[in-house]
């Protein structure tokens, strides 16, 4: 039987919570991830925390819902803006029109990603509830 994580959306309403939360619950509280996507897909394989390498799990986010709400738009616009600051020079304007398109309610939102990331992942099931 896989491991089961549960996540879940009344302990956190942003981003860093939401870090925060899968850092104690999936990666049990050894490693800290700090929102760096490409990390979180590499987490996702395994070999962090209770997770072997390539190991099945399953991950229930409880109150989903409301993390769609929690990680929409404004805090989208809250993380790209972190990454704005901290990008490199020849990827400013491409993150500036990823912003404006976030203001216009269009593209990904950091719920999307997430969600793309662990359903990209086969050795992982998601179940939104």
């Amino acid at each position: 039987m896989n491991k089961v994580f549960i996540i879940d959306g009344d302990k956190f309403s942003n981003f860093k919570g939401f870090c925060k939360e899968f850092s104690d619950i999936v990666l049990s509280g050894k490693y800290k991830w700090h929102g760096n996507l490409d990390a979180f897909n590499d987490i996702l394989l395994g070999g962090f925390g209770d997770i072997e390498n390539e190991e099945q799990f399953t991950i229930i986010w409880r109150n989903s819902a409301k993390s769609k709400v929690d990680l929409g738009y404004s805090e989208t616009i809250v993380k790209l803006n972190e990454n704005l600051n901290n990008c490199h020079q020849s990827n400013e304007e491409k993150v500036i029109q990823v912003i404006k398109d976030a203001k216009m309610n269009k593209g990904p939102t950091i719920f999307d990603l997430i969600e793309e990331i662990i359903l990209d992942n086969e050795n992982v099931t998601l179940i939104l509830e």
